[in-house]
């Protein structure tokens, strides 16, 4: 049988299953597919101290993603009101 290999994102929500909303790792397997000692691997693996700093660098930078792009939002919003502006009072000043 072929092995299946899983992305890095699918891991972590699994073992996010077993952590941090406390269901077993048996049943946690059984519902998304996967043996259970691949579950336990990825836990092992993910609490490891170099895991943990890529995971705190990696919501870091979602953070800032989220705020600038929620700054972009803002800025071009403005950018087109001015715009607006402008063609207003370029077609009024005569």
């Amino acid at each position: 049988m072929a092995r299946k290999i899983y992305n890095e994102e699918f891991t972590i929500e699994a073992v996010k299953q077993v952590t941090k909303n406390a269901y077993s790792i048996n049943d946690t397997a059984k519902r998304l597919g996967i043996h259970p000692d691949s579950l336990r691997n990825w836990m092992k693996s993910l609490e490891s101290p170099q895991a943990i700093q890529k995971h705190q660098i990696l919501d870091a930078s979602q953070a800032e993603i989220k705020k600038l792009q929620k700054e972009l939002k803002r800025v071009t919003e403005e950018r087109d009101i001015l715009k607006k502006a402008a063609v207003y009072f370029a077609s009024h000043t005569n």
